[in-house]
């Protein structure tokens, strides 16, 4: 049975794609099954993995509004064993219809239900927004990831995060809890950062991963060129630290796994 795990934070820019779709590629070349669903009708984790988006794609909004199956949707990307359910801006919609729908916190739920055993994970890349989306997302998931970048205004809108999630599993979800925190962008260098860090700890505790993702020129390139990390330049610092933190995720899930003997770069 496949684990669904959010990937979210109401702020944007936080690297939350990033480590959706990095994370989800180490996972497949680690050995497992992966699905990363793209709830952001920004599509952002859809063009970094590889999937071409026109008017003919398929999307998730085609599954919400029922005029095609989730598993008509499902495509495969450029990365053995890793597929997406795709989203383009037309999803934007989807929030708005969603409001009419029976059940409509629960209706992500029922898609991902159909396909989640065909998995070893479900990944949900959220929109850096607190809506019906990420609502839906959140009453679908076992757990959430929150990707947080290190710096002041990250802890700002954290409790409001928290308070969503708590509302969610107060009333929609009981199981959902917090898998982890990933600290992204992170520059040992200034002291604001790792005072933030400190904080981010001392709130979050052992929920924290020991792996933090550091500010990465290779990382910010390699969307642009539709590849996860791995395939763009697995060497470099980001490509490093997302293998660690895909070893440290599979370990905190008692998750056995192949180890990776080819550097794709």
């Amino acid at each position: 049975m496949g684990k669904i795990v959010s990937f979210a934070n109401q702020k944007g820019g936080v690297g939350k794609t990033t480590t959706c779709i990095n994370l989800a590629a180490y996972l497949a070349f680690m050995g497992k099954k992966v699905l990363v669903v793209d709830m952001d009708p920004q599509g952002n984790a859809t063009t970094g993995l590889g999937v071409q988006k026109t008017q003919e794609t398929l999307t998730l909004y085609d599954a919400i509004d029922g005029s095609s199956t989730i598993t008509e949707v499902i495509k495969k990307t450029i990365v053995q064993d890793l597929d997406i359910v795709p989203a383009t801006v037309d999803l934007a919609g989807a929030e708005i219809e969603l409001v009419h729908m029976n059940n409509r916190e629960k209706i992500v739920k029922n898609l991902l239900h159909q396909v989640k055993d065909k998995y070893d994970y479900v990944l949900i890349d959220c929109p850096p927004s607190l809506g019906l989306l990420t609502v839906n997302a959140l009453t679908a998931s076992n757990s959430v990831t929150i990707p947080m970048q290190c710096e002041f205004l990250s802890l700002e809108g954290l409790s409001q995060l928290m308070n969503t999630i708590k509302l969610v599993k107060k009333h929609l979800n009981p199981e959902i809890d917090v898998e982890g925190v990933v600290l992204t962008m992170k520059d040992e260098r200034s002291n604001l950062i790792v005072q933030v860090a400190h904080e981010i700890q001392r709130f979050f505790g052992s929920k924290v991963y020991k792996t933090s993702i550091p500010r990465n020129v290779r990382l910010a390139e390699a969307p642009s060129h539709g590849q996860p990390i791995i395939m763009y330049e697995a060497k470099s610092k980001g490509g490093i630290a997302y293998h660690k933190l895909a070893e440290e995720f599979l370990e905190r899930n008692k998750d056995s796994y192949k180890k990776i003997t080819k550097i794709i770069k």
